[in-house]
């Protein structure tokens, strides 16, 4: 296995899966001096999308969480790609963008993207902390439930 951040997932009983090709005419990943734009991922696992719906109408802040927990998993992969394999070059999580497939009386979009927040801190501690937005939409590519990208510092 790989260096600290690998252990990490390790211990949290994550299996980083291998990056998904982009769906559209775009990069999953791209390195502009000491930083990595990674674009939006959406919850798929198994080459299947998870979390359809919209929070507040039928999927649950839980759910939401754990949709958003995928989408983190899926940067964390494309991350890694981007980086030939060494996740032990980040230097810290800059920033995350959070979408929610929301109904229009629904508020609680923070909440939904701690779901990948938490598990930025909890693989790269305190380098994982990192400025956020949380934005409801009133739709997602294919209806998922959520969607996040994000920007890494890398050595």
């Amino acid at each position: 296995m790989g260096g600290r951040y690998e252990h990490k997932l390790a211990e949290l009983g994550i299996s980083l899966p291998d990056a998904v090709a982009p769906a559209a005419n775009y990069v999953p990943a791209r390195r502009v001096g000491n930083l990595v734009y990674v674009s939006g991922q959406v919850p798929r696992d198994g080459g299947q999308d998870k979390f359809t719906g919209k929070l507040g109408a039928g999927i649950s802040i839980e759910e939401g969480q754990a949709a958003a927990r995928l989408c983190a998993i899926n940067i964390l992969a494309q991350l890694r790609h981007a980086l030939n394999g060494d996740l032990d070059r980040v230097v810290g999580v800059v920033r995350l963008g959070g979408f929610v497939n929301a109904d229009p009386a629904f508020g609680d979009h923070p909440k939904v993207i701690n779901g990948a927040s938490d598990l930025m801190v909890a693989v790269f501690g305190e380098a994982g902390r990192h400025a956020r937005a949380a934005v409801g939409c009133s739709s997602l590519p294919r209806n998922v439930a959520v969607e996040v990208d994000a920007i890494f510092e890398v050595a």
